[in-house]
């Protein structure tokens, strides 16, 4: 049995590559997550979980991740990625990310909406909502990348 998370941030970055996959590797390098080992999660932040936006995390540790992105090979293409971390005011929280081919605003505007579904469908009141979010336009091969990295 895996211990419950504790502590969580949330990051979005972006960044080119050579390939998709060194382009994915090249954001999750800025984003403060491509020393780990992701292991994608669904969407529930476990109730005592605090955030800690300084939090760092022993190289080459599996890590919870629940993240979105996008990589494109398109020059010109803006695409963008966004999480967001909707809180309840008792219990646990819900995740949500979101990867596409638009501008952050958007992105941001989707996620947003997101997270208060969750909560209508969980018939829980939303007590806050915490985003990050990124935007890219294509150089030659991008990757833009948004995560909750949850650790203990």
């Amino acid at each position: 049995m895996l211990p419950t998370p504790k502590k969580y941030f949330l990051t979005a970055a972006a960044a080119e590559g050579k390939s998709k996959l060194t382009a994915f590797d090249n954001a999750l390098l800025k984003g403060r997550i491509g020393n780990i080992n992701l292991i994608r999660v669904s969407s529930i932040l476990p109730p005592e979980a605090g955030i800690d936006e300084n939090l760092e995390i022993p190289p080459g540790s599996l890590v919870p991740t629940a993240y979105g992105s996008i990589i494109s090979d398109v020059p010109g293409e803006t695409i963008s990625a966004a999480v967001a971390v909707g809180l309840s005011e008792d219990s646990f929280g819900v995740i949500m990310e979101f990867s596409g081919k638009c501008p952050k605003e958007k992105a941001e505007e989707i996620i947003k909406e997101m997270v208060r579904e969750a909560f209508e469908t969980r018939e829980k009141p939303l007590k806050e909502i915490k985003v990050a979010s990124v935007e890219h336009r294509v150089e030659k091969i991008g990757c833009a990348l948004a995560a909750v990295p949850l650790w203990y």
